[in-house]
């Protein structure tokens, strides 16, 4: 997450007859409009439909795949474990092959049909939440460790396979919900009802929720997990502006030495790099003992079993099972990347230098990253999509905003992700390193939440009880659940699991709590952060197309898109809304 991109609106203002309505009375409210800010425009080597040559923009490209893949490959560290699933099975990497595969396809899908913006869509954490809450019901739970070294290698394969197909039903059923509120466009009217105080315990749980799975990574060895939290702090907060001189391409003066923000742009990667490069010198001096989990061979085995090629393909782990308590629980996973990629379409668009998104690009997006999840769950990723912000931050710290260098980097992504041993090379990252990176990752999660805080008066007693209350009392409810999945017994095996799970998700019990008091307690829409956020989230009747963002159209067919005026009413067409010309 980068906390130092907060979505911003451009130009767009709620005006007093709006304001009006939200607070439910006909005084004027002009005074409580927030000063407009004039933002200059960004300074950028490339914008959205600019195209570097074809050899700068795979490199430009292979830059944000770096960025985005410590990311993708740290969702199976605590998926599969999970799953019951053995450290030393080599399809772990066939999991990971298959993340970074979809997120290739959707991220191109996206860019060109999409959006439309230069923006990556990929695995996300937000979903692991209720995936554990599924998992932890009684049937789903793994066995005894000496049960599972009984089991021979077919049933040991079995066992996550099953867990994998009910994992795939719930995420690809659930995201249904995404493509239907997308490319219906309700997603305008229903997230009026989304405030910031809704926000605010959805994204921050997800965090909250993941700590004790990054305890236990990181107590493989605590001195390699705080060394990589201190390495991964010092690289992105103290020396983030430290430049390195390198060789570089500009557009009409050929090639330059350039300070390259080599810190900045991936403190991840040479985190990574360098922790696991320690490990290997430890692991060969033999001060790690055999077997020890940060020993950079104690995995070997994966990477020398898996296959040099591999194309993934839908239901390669067998036929999804569907089941009313997974679709639920994985529900609120949906909603909540929902609302975090709407946090980012403006950001990006001003960032790359493309005019505010439309409505019909927000419902195209939103549609769009929701049909991506369910090709995640039909393919058996384990995960679904959202839009990453990694790859946000890096728009803005190297001004590249190019449209097609993000389409080189999903096919970079599709091509990585049927090469077998690639993948499985990921799954020799000792756990401590891991768990550090976990300490850092999950942190700015919880910190993306609560920087929307930004919106609502802290000094209001109302919105200090909805944000304890939403916070505490899931964290409380949740885990007790989980741990005694058998309390509720209405007769009804079928209600019983549902039950369990949703009241053991935490970002839907928290993000339920929030958007509840917060519309039902009486407030002002001052108070409340209504002001501010409707100029960030300018959704509804406040997003007039009037024809002029031509950079969210269609790259080919416009011309019989503009003459057919039904396409003047649909929601996810560039023509939706458009002013009639006199």
């Amino acid at each position: 997450m980068e906390l130092n991109n907060v979505a911003i609106g451009d130009g767009q203002t709620t005006g007093p007859e709006k304001l009006n309505e939200l607070n439910g009375r006909q005084t004027p409210l002009a005074a409580e409009l927030p000063p407009k800010i004039e933002r200059s425009k960004p300074q950028l080597l490339y914008a959205i439909n600019e195209n570097p040559v074809w050899y700068l923009s795979i490199f430009l490209a292979f830059q944000h795949y770096l960025t985005m893949i410590g990311a993708i490959v740290s969702i199976p560290f605590i998926l599969t474990p999970a799953l019951c699933m053995s450290d030393e099975d080599p399809n772990r990497g066939i999991i990971i092959s298959t993340m970074i595969f979809i997120t290739g396809i959707v991220t191109y899908f996206q860019a060109t049909w999409g959006v439309r913006l230069p923006i990556v869509q990929g695995g996300t954490i937000s979903f692991l939440v209720p995936t554990l809450a599924i998992l932890a019901l009684p049937q789903w739970k793994c066995p005894a460790q000496a049960d599972l070294d009984a089991m021979d290698e077919a049933d040991r394969e079995e066992l996550w396979k099953i867990r994998m197909r009910e994992l795939s039903g719930a995420i690809a059923v659930s995201a249904m919900v995404q493509v239907v509120l997308g490319y219906t466009g309700l997603v305008g009217k229903i997230l009026k009802y989304v405030t910031p105080l809704t926000i605010v315990p959805t994204v921050s749980l997800v965090g909250l929720t993941l700590f004790e799975h990054a305890a236990d990574t990181a107590s493989k060895h605590w001195g390699i997990a705080v060394g990589t939290t201190a390495m991964l702090t010092l690289f992105s907060q103290i020396m983030c502006d430290v430049t390195i001189p390198v060789v570089a391409y500009r557009k009409g003066h050929g090639l330059e030495v350039r300070q390259f923000q080599l810190f900045r742009l991936f403190p991840v990667l040479l985190t990574i790099i360098i922790m696991w490069g320690l490990c290997g010198i430890l692991t060969a001096t033999d001060v790690f003992p055999p077997s020890h989990p940060s020993r950079t061979d104690v995995r070997l085995n994966v990477l020398t079993s898996a296959k040099w090629f591999y194309v993934p393909y839908p239901f390669q782990f067998g036929w999804p099972s569907v089941t009313l308590s997974g679709v639920l629980g994985m529900l609120a996973g949906v909603l909540a990347c929902t609302v975090e990629s709407l946090s980012y379409y403006p950001t990006v668009s001003q960032m790359s230098g493309a005019q505010s998104p439309p409505l019909h690009a927000i419902n195209r997006g939103i549609g769009t990253e929701g049909l991506g999840t369910v090709l995640a769950g039909l393919w058996g990723a384990g995960n679904g999509t959202n839009t990453f912000g990694e790859n946000v931050g890096a728009i803005g710290v190297t001004k590249i905003g190019s449209r097609r260098v993000i389409q080189w980097a999903a096919v970079i992504m599709v091509l990585q992700g049927v090469i077998g041993k690639f993948g499985a090379i990921f799954i020799l990252i000792p756990d401590s390193v891991v768990g550090g990176i976990f300490c850092v990752m999950f942190g700015m999660i919880i910190a993306f939440g609560l920087s929307t805080l930004q919106y609502v008066d802290l000094r209001s007693a109302r919105n200090l009880y909805i944000l304890g209350l939403s916070i505490f009392f899931p964290m409380v409810l949740c885990p007790w659940m989980q741990k005694n999945p058998g309390a509720i017994n209405t007769g009804n095996e079928t209600v019983d699991s549902t039950l369990t799970v949703l009241l053991g998700t935490t970002i839907l019990v928290g993000g339920f709590l929030g958007c509840f008091l917060d519309n039902i307690i009486p407030g002002s829409p001052a108070e409340r952060g209504l002001i501010e956020w409707a100029n960030e989230m300018p959704l509804g009747d406040d997003n007039i197309n009037d024809g002029t963002a031509t950079d969210f159209d269609f790259p080919c067919g416009m011309n019989a898109i503009r003459r057919w005026k039904w396409t003047y009413y649909v929601p996810f067409l560039p023509t939706y809304k458009l002013k009639k010309q006199n």
